[in-house]
This record gives structure tokens, sequence and C-alpha cells, in this order.
């Protein structure tokens, strides 16, 4: 399909969609100087403030002394998210804070980032509960989500001092996670960032890479598109090789593969096609998978179909089989051609929700237009399924980008105007995905904790404490979040139930519990798929911030009836004496359930006074009663790196893995008093950090690393020091 100039189609004459591209047009031209100094101003690693909870330590191990040769910039420390062109680079030299690197030549064993761009979590199967929607439907549609996360080149590897961040924490909802990007002015290919891999794993998400050739308008270059699809002199594809390594070697699950420069014939469309093949035969033994877009066809020219049909079917499955494991079909689509795509997928033997109908939510959100029906309509099956392009946007509309505000967005996105997916306000033109499509978890084992955890936050809190008053972001460290946001069941009024970030017991944020109670009031949180013993206890970590309140869990033993209906809980009265402004620990042995699979978890909240309530809840975890040791520690811990400016240290810090199981790391440096700062987790085993102040005129700073468990116990710490 053409397009004429003022974005009409001249065929029928409405307003055609701008093709799949990156974040805004601009960012397909090589960045202004100013603009990557900008972006390079928002990626510094996480730094902390004068702790506040001291901390006993001996003094440090023997100081790592700097290198003998010249100290790095302090800019060429900082890791990014990986980027390439296929092989040939473009004409001229790259932007100010820009490296053109030709994947062709890129090797595992010589990337200096590999430490910090490696996802260590493994993708957690999940299960499918019994919405609680009457609605949303198991086994039809699914969601792909196309996210920008940050510019191409600037898009850091391990976080960022900010709290102003897509905190995606609606991974229920999501099956497949496209992490957007790629420019003709810094690389065409790219790789997720491991915070984002290792949070969706944890999630059961899987993660795609990007591979996007661009329009010609914004930069594209045909001979990127025959460099990706060359042959080596024995007839392999050396870059669907590469492809696959990279994908390996980092983590993550397959690519997006996006062929938007025209100019081809039929004989590069034949060579795309065997390069997919080739690809997926290499990645398919890894369970690496591919989705195809719809831009190429099969006269190698770029016709945008909006549909699956015969000129672009066998970039999905041809004679010999799947070329691809799914396709997103581009914005022109219409009711027709819809379910023209899904009856022609069932015919080539392939389920019609194998199909992702983009839906472009970049500019409006939530007010998008958007033929709902065509995809999942309300009486009848689900058509195809769909792609969010851009949900982002509910963190870049707003005005006031504090991270509670954005949960507030997000969820009204992903829930609904009512916030209550089980009591949906009636629709306007938005149809949240917690209305239409089922929910999944993958909280199936024991032990279980939550401490309420976005992965953002102002603050980071150990115990109730801030340790460190800097804002921060990293999606790694994000717990496995109730998916249902927010099951409330009352007689009475209905209080609001957010993640929030005044206060925290462990990580950034809580879950926080106001309102007035005129009647006990239950909030769903996990589903759960976990066995109970004679010996399995529930803990609970709270504040009843105004005033007394009575607390209650609960366990569901089997699943609600139907969809819709409301969750069969057994109610266990927690022990809330001495419930009150501090954090106050509460434990119920779940013994008279032995034996039986707890379905879900839920809070109780009953006023015992007049006053409206404010209650926190800051942890949850499900265990077996004997205590555990702590986990092992991490040893060897090591300055691989450091520039100094002033009285400012910018390093990175690596160490030897803790044996047993490790939920993540986290790094602090230590005070001359003894107080400890935190300045940054990592699910890996190494870690940037930017600008870490001289402590007045201290011969060396001393770090610490310690390893966390899945009940968030913490190791004894290994030991380094950096000298000044």
């Amino acid at each position: 399909m053409s397009e004429t100039d003022d974005g009409v189609d001249p065929r029928t004459h409405v307003p055609v969609p701008a093709p799949v591209h990156p974040p805004g047009p601009a960012s397909l031209r090589p960045p202004t100087r100013r603009a990557v100094l900008a972006a390079g101003a928002g990626a510094a690693a996480l730094l902390g403030a004068p702790a506040l909870a001291p901390a006993a330590w001996a003094g440090p191990t023997a100081p790592t002394a700097p290198a003998p040769s010249a100290p790095p910039d302090p800019a060429d420390l900082a890791p990014y998210a990986s980027y390439w062109f296929p092989d040939s680079l473009p004409k001229g030299a790259p932007g100010p804070g820009i490296v053109w690197r030709s994947l062709k030549r890129w090797a595992p064993e010589s990337d200096p980032d590999l430490a910090h761009n490696t996802a260590t979590v493994p993708l957690a199967p999940r299960f499918t509960p019994v919405p609680p929607h009457p609605g949303a439907r198991a086994g039809q549609a699914r969601i792909a989500s196309l996210v920008s996360f940050g510019p191409t080149a600037q898009n850091p590897s391990q976080g960022s001092a900010t709290a102003d961040y897509y905190a995606l924490t609606h991974w229920a909802y999501i099956d497949e996670l496209v992490f957007w990007g790629g420019s003709s002015g810094e690389g065409i290919v790219l790789a997720p960032n491991a915070p984002v891999i290792d949070a969706a794993h944890r999630n059961g998400v899987r993660v795609l890479g990007n591979v996007f050739l661009p329009p010609a308008a914004y930069g594209g270059d045909l001979q990127w598109t025959r460099d990706l699809v060359q042959r080596d002199s024995l007839g392999r594809f050396p870059i669907a090789e590469q492809l696959v390594r990279v994908a390996t070697a980092y983590g993550f699950d397959g690519w997006f593969v996006n062929a938007e420069t025209d100019g081809g014939d039929s004989g590069l469309a034949t060579r795309m096609r065997e390069f997919l093949r080739a690809l997926r035969a290499a990645g398919e033994p890894h369970g690496l998978r591919i989705t195809w877009y719809d831009a190429m066809d099969t006269t190698g020219r770029v016709g945008w179909q909006g549909a699956l049909n015969e000129l672009n079917q066998e970039f999905f499955e041809d004679r010999a089989g799947k070329v691809a494991d799914t396709m997103f079909v581009d914005f022109r689509w219409t009711p027709q051609s819809l379910a023209a795509s899904g009856a022609l997928a069932q015919r080539l033997g392939r389920s019609r929700h194998e199909l992702w109908a983009a839906v472009d939510t970049e500019a409006n959100g939530w007010n998008s237009a958007v033929r709902w029906d065509a995809i999942i309509p309300r009486g009848g099956d689900h058509v195809v399924s769909y792609g969010f392009y851009r949900p982002e946007w509910t963190r870049n509309h707003l005005t006031d980008r504090s991270p509670g505000a954005f949960h507030r967005a997000d969820d009204r996105f992903w829930t609904g105007e009512s916030l209550d997916p089980a009591r949906p306000a009636p629709e306007s033109g938005w149809r949240a995905p917690a209305t239409a499509v089922a929910d999944r978890s993958t909280v199936t084992s024991l032990p279980f904790a939550c401490t309420f955890n976005t992965g953002h936050g102002e603050r980071w809190y150990e115990d109730g404490a801030a340790v460190s008053d800097t804002p921060w972001n990293h999606l790694g460290l994000q717990d496995r979040l109730p998916g249902r946001r927010w099951v409330v069941d009352t007689a009475g009024e209905r209080p609001a139930v957010t993640l929030d970030f005044a206060r925290a017991w462990r990580g950034g944020s809580s879950l926080l519990v106001a309102g007035t109670l005129t009647a006990p009031a239950a909030v769903g949180l996990h589903s759960t798929r976990l066995p109970l013993t004679s010996s399995t206890v529930l803990e609970l970590v709270h504040a009843a911030e105004s005033g007394p309140v009575a607390v209650e869990v609960g366990v569901a033993t089997r699943e609600p009836t139907a969809p819709g209906w409301p969750a069969p809980y057994t109610w266990i009265r927690a022990d809330s004496r001495g419930t009150g402004a501090d954090w106050h620990r509460s434990r119920v042995g779940l013994a008279a359930l032995a034996g039986k699979t707890a379905y879900g978890l839920a809070v109780r909240i009953t006023g015992l006074g007049k006053r409206p309530v404010v209650w926190r809840l800051g942890a949850l975890s499900v265990r077996d009663a004997a205590v555990g040791r702590r986990p092992a520690s991490p040893a060897a811990l090591t300055v691989d790196a450091s520039a100094r400016r002033e009285d400012r240290a910018w390093l990175r810090l690596s160490w030897r893995r803790a044996a047993g199981p490790v939920r993540h790391y986290e790094v602090s440096r230590v005070l001359p008093d003894g107080s400890r700062r935190f300045l940054g987790g990592t699910c890996a085993a190494a870690l940037y950090v930017a600008a870490v102040p001289r402590s007045g005129r201290e011969l060396a700073t001393a770090f610490e690393v310690r390893a966390v468990d899945e009940l968030y116990a913490v190791s004894a710490p290994a030991r380094t020091a950096l000298a000044w």
C-alpha cells in the first residue's frame, strides 16, 4: 500500500497510520548533541545518600589498587544495551555518544559489557487461573507489547538514578514483549537490557530483540537488508547465527524482524524467507522465537497488507512448514482483513491467535480509537490476538511523572477506569486488557515472598529504614506483584488500593489501602498454586498508620466456580497486637489447610475506630516454618575499572556468584562511621556505579556486595575498597 505525502491512502481516502518505527521520527535521524547529552544525564548509575541504617564493619580488605594505565573517562565506563548494524556501517561518522558496530564481527568473549547485559532469571512457567472478570477469556487472544524503554544508543544496561521510568508491572496480560528501538543513525539491531529480561522472565513473559530495517524516509539503506540475509561460501546465513549467539549469550527469547526498507525484488524476498528459516532452525534448540512484521511482501517490495494474505503468508508459513512463530499485522487492518487473516491462518494449520493485530497507543493511549470488535468481540470468540505499539504512553503523557502517578495511569490502561477487574466501569472507547484477556501467574512453589517493589522508587528501604534517598530504577529487582489490580470485595465503601512510594519495608514501594471502611474490605493479592503442609506459615509485615485495624489473611483452597465469581477464601485472623504506624510482623500457621493447594491469597481489613483507615502492607511471604539458613556469600568482589573526577569515582564492580539459589545481589558502600549506603542491585554478578563521592579525606572507599534469596534473607558480605 502506498502512502501520499499527507498520510492518506489514495485508494480509500482515509488516514493511514505511519509505518512502525522507534520512538518518534526524530530518533530515526542521527541524534543531536543536545539529545545525546540529555539522554546521558539520565543514565547515571544508582547512587545512595548518607545511610540512615548503621552496619557494623571491621574495615576493608586490601584496597584494590588503581590500574597503572591512564584511567578511562567516566562516560566510557557506563554500559548500555547493545546495538549493531548487521555488517556494513553507514557512511560518515556517528554522532556524539554513539558507537557504530558490526554484528557480524561481534563475539561474546570480546564484549566488554557482556557481564552487565546478561540476564540470569530463567523463563518461568505460568498458569491461567479463573479470571475475575466475566468477559475475560483464557486460551484465545493474547497480547504482545512493543515498548521503547530508552534511546537506542543510551539505554542503560542496569537501571539509572531516576524513578521516572516505564516500570511495567502488568506482566499477567502479556505474552511477548519486544524491546523496541533501532535507528539508522545508531544501529538497527537492538538487544534487550538485562533488567527487562529478568523482570519479564520472573513473570513468564518472553522478550524479543528488535531487527529494524527502516524506511528510506528514515535513513534506511537496502544494503542493510542485503547484509542481514547474506550467505557465506558454505551457503550459511552468518547474521542468523549471530542473532542466535546474541540471544543465547544475553539470555532473551528471540527476535522481532521488521523489514521496511523498500526497493527489493522477489529474489531478495526469497532470500529473506530462507534467512528466517535459518534463524528459526538455529534458534529452535534454544527455544528462541521469531515474530515477523507485516511490511515486506513476496515481491520484495514493502507493501503493508494489514492482513495475513497470499502476499506475505510465506514469511509466516510456507510449504515446508512454520517460518515465523507469530506475525505482527500492520495498523492498516480492517475488520474484514482480520477475519480473513484468522481464517487463512487456520487453513495453514496455524492458530489465528498467532497473529498480533497492531493497536497504536503511542499518541493517545486509552483515548485511541480502536475497532475492538474486530479483534476481541464481547459476543463471540476472539478473532486474533493483538499487540500494543508503545503502551509506555501511560508514562510519557504525564505532567506529574512521579512513580505513584505513573502506576495510577498504568493500572487504568490495563485494568480499566474502575481500577477493579472484577467490577468494571461502563465502557467508553477503551477496552482494557483485564476485561478481555485472562491473566496468568507464576507463583507455583515455596518459598514465595513479595515486598511490593515495582522496580523503581524515590528511595531504597531495608527493614523499613531508608538506606538511600536517591531515586532509582532497575526492573530486575521488581517483585512478582499481584496480577489483578485491584479486586476489592466489600459491602461498604470501596477503599483506594495503590502501590505507594512514601514508605516501604524493602525496595521502593509498598501496598497502601486507604479510605473510610464502613464494612470489612477484602483485597485480592496473588493467584497461586502453592502446596500447603502442616509446617507452612504465611507472614505479613504491615503498618496501620491511621490507628488500629483488624487484619485477616485469606487463602483460597479451590478456584472460583466461573469467571467473575468471587474467590472462596478461608479467612484466618492475623495477630495484629501492637499494630500501629511502626512496621509490625504477623505470622499465621496454615496447618489446618495441610494437604491442600492455595489457589489465591488475600487480606481483609476492618477498621476498629471512626477514623479513615490508612493501612500499609510491606511484605507478604509463604514458606515452610523451619528457619532457613542465610544464603551463601558471594566472593572475590573486584574493582574491574574506575575513573576519578575531583572527589568522585565511577567504577565497574564484579564478583563471584554465591553458591545456591540467589534472587539478586545488593551493592553498598561503607562510610567511615560504619554505616552503609545502598548503591544498587542486580541479578547479574557485575554492577556499574557512578559518581560515588569520597567521604571527607578517607584513604579508601569500601564496598560490599550481599546475596539476597527469595525470602529476602541477606548473606554476609564480600568486600573490597578503592584507594584514592
